[in-house]
């Protein structure tokens, strides 16, 4: 498991740039809402706590995470944001469903940050149970909207 001996959510604030004059959007995807609840929760604190200023973060709400790639195309045609952060949790069920889900998520979102400048940090967690999502979302292994906050302000000053 990738993030067996890993903490998602401990980080080096001395080597973070400051995101005082970045803009972020975050996309939350409302399945599996406990999840994405807990993973906003753990990016806005960490852009707040590196200096972004609570105007400059725009959340929008979208279904599903299917929907992630539209909203955060979006989200960077009108909103001049340095970095999008997408987030959303799907978890294994009984069907094949899952399966097309992530690889379409992944598609859409890797897609975006090769057609425009603006980055896109995939924070969807693609596990298969809840405890594993739990897990990652302020769990045990910390938090992954925390790990993703860092990646998009890294991304937003190495696209400037």
């Amino acid at each position: 498991m990738a993030t067996e001996n890993k903490n998602l959510s401990v980080y080096d604030k001395n080597k973070i740039p400051n995101a005082k004059d970045l803009r972020f959007g975050i996309v939350v995807s409302e399945w599996n809402g406990q999840i994405t609840e807990a993973l906003y929760q753990g990016a806005q604190e960490t852009l707040l706590d590196c200096g972004a200023l609570p105007g400059n973060i725009i959340r929008w709400n979208v279904p599903g995470s299917f929907e992630l790639t539209f909203g955060s195309k979006k989200m960077i045609s009108t909103q001049q944001v340095d970095a999008v952060i997408a987030i959303g949790s799907v978890i294994r069920g009984e069907t094949s469903h899952f399966d097309f889900v992530c690889s379409a998520t992944a598609q859409g979102i890797k897609d975006l940050n090769v057609a425009y400048d603006v980055p896109v940090i995939f924070c969807v967690l693609t596990d298969d149970n809840l405890q594993q999502s739990l897990d990652r979302s302020g769990g045990k292994h910390g938090n992954k909207g925390t790990e993703a906050a860092i990646a998009a302000i890294q991304m937003a000053v190495l696209g400037k």
